[in-house]
């Protein structure tokens, strides 16, 4: 849709704002961070982050660092991800992943880069706004939700339990955090900088938790029923990495149900919370029909 499209252009151009300058002796690792950023995709991250703060009356750039953050964060994450020791993935977002272009030492250092570049980048906030305790507030979901207890934690029972069989539960775990966290992150990044209430920002955080579940069980569908022309990856990771997904726990047609299910709730919370914005939930209905 033509709304989404233009979101997307003003990411970009927010993001591509806070990227580094590849010069000097640090040049080649800079080179690949800029390689995997420019590779482009879907943004959602960042976009969840600003159609929550425009939702909860926010009007001002301080989110703009911020938004740039949780993309460079994203973007180590895939960078790790497809590297021989994980997923051992060759393309990402229809180009080569970085360990294939760059060697496997400079993309563990390009995934290295974005996540310590992505805090100095959020960090530029603190010079933006005289209320530095909100600055604080949102800082701290930044540092917390990517780590040991959120994405890192997801990931690494994603890796030890590869190729074992899971639990509801133990999956749910995964998916809350490997990437669900970050989805959570970026919603109460929003609501936070946008000033909102502890338990507005409680909310917030239990719905962006409903759309991160709803997300990856998509791509679990996807990895089956999509193409690699709209993926940009190979299909059937999963499957040959031996990981067990929601699909292959309940098949196909149960994951779709679940998918729509979590999406209506989504919905409805959102819903409930103050503040009004159609594109945020047009955004989050989407997530269902999504075909990459």
């Amino acid at each position: 849709m033509e709304k989404l499209k233009k979101r997307v252009e003003e990411i970009e151009a927010v993001i591509h704002a806070y990227m580094p300058v590849a010069e000097g002796h640090a040049k080649t690792v800079i080179e690949a961070m800029n390689y995997t950023m420019d590779a482009g995709g879907k943004r959602l991250r960042p976009m969840l982050m600003q159609e929550t703060y425009r939702m909860l009356g926010g009007n001002e750039n301080i989110v703009e660092p911020f938004m740039a953050a949780i993309e460079m964060i994203h973007t180590y994450s895939l960078i790790h991800d497809d590297l021989p020791a994980l997923d051992n993935d060759d393309y990402r977002r229809g180009r080569k992943t970085a360990h294939k272009v760059y060697g496997e030492a400079m993309a563990i250092l390009a995934g290295d880069g974005l996540l310590n570049y992505a805090y100095e980048t959020a960090a530029k906030a603190f010079d933006m706004t005289e209320d530095l305790s909100t600055v604080v507030r949102a800082y701290t979901v930044l540092t917390q939700k990517p780590g040991i207890y959120g994405m890192i934690g997801g990931q690494t029972a994603d890796v030890e339990l590869t190729g074992k069989p899971l639990t509801e539960e133990v999956l749910e775990y995964i998916y809350d955090n490997k990437t669900g966290a970050l989805i959570e992150a970026s919603m109460m990044i929003g609501a936070i900088l946008a000033g909102a209430a502890g338990d507005t920002v409680t909310k917030i955080q239990q719905l962006a938790g409903i759309v991160g579940r709803a997300f990856q069980i998509q791509d679990d569908i996807l990895d089956i029923e999509g193409t690699e022309e709209e993926l940009g990856k190979p299909l059937h990771s999963d499957e040959e990495n031996g990981k067990t997904t929601y699909v292959t726990l309940y098949g196909l047609e149960q994951a779709k149900a679940e998918v729509v299910q979590l999406s209506q709730e989504a919905v409805a919370l959102l819903d409930n919370i103050p503040g009004e914005n159609p594109f945020l939930r047009e955004l989050i209905l989407s997530l269902i029909q999504r075909r990459k």
